[in-house]
């Protein structure tokens, strides 16, 4: 099964896809953006196909040894797109959005800290649309713990 966590920077994916991930077990979580690091030097825009690309390997890696597989990733339509074209051959995949309001995405959670690129970065997902895609199903996390959330995904799988 492939699992994406749909969302913009600071919505809980990466926190909900690992307790996901335990939950499920025999599951391995690809977190597109440490696929940047080889490559940091690059510029953003650049680098995106590039990480988009590498994913796409390992999702078949993953998926060849028998994993289950969760993506926290910030999915425009493009590059869901992108996705669901080389994946077409995969029937279990699920999408799930997280899309707290704007003001909760921008305010720091847990431990992290945002600086002036993560906020411009939220509020650029949010114009582009990325926390209401028309594909897979949306969660509003708004008011929800990440256990309450990598539950309520828990229970649609």
């Amino acid at each position: 099964m492939i699992i994406f966590i749909n969302g913009s920077i600071n919505s809980g994916k990466s926190t909900v896809s690992k307790i996901l991930a335990d939950k499920l077990g025999n599951t391995a979580v690809l977190e597109i953006d440490d696929l940047r690091n080889f490559i940091e030097w690059m510029p953003l825009e650049m680098a995106i196909p590039i990480n988009l690309e590498s994913a796409l390997a390992v999702i078949r890696v993953f998926i060849n040894k028998g994993l289950n597989v969760i993506i926290p990733y910030p999915l425009s339509s493009k590059n869901y797109g992108y996705f669901k074209k080389n994946l077409k051959d995969i029937d279990d995949i699920k999408v799930f959005t997280l899309s707290p309001e704007l003001e909760i995405a921008l305010t720091n959670r847990g431990l992290r800290e945002l600086d002036d690129w993560e906020k411009d970065r939220i509020k650029y997902h949010y114009e582009i649309g990325v926390h209401k895609p028309d594909f897979g199903l949306i969660i509003d996390n708004s008011n929800e713990t990440p256990e309450q959330t990598a539950s309520q995904i828990f229970k649609k799988l």
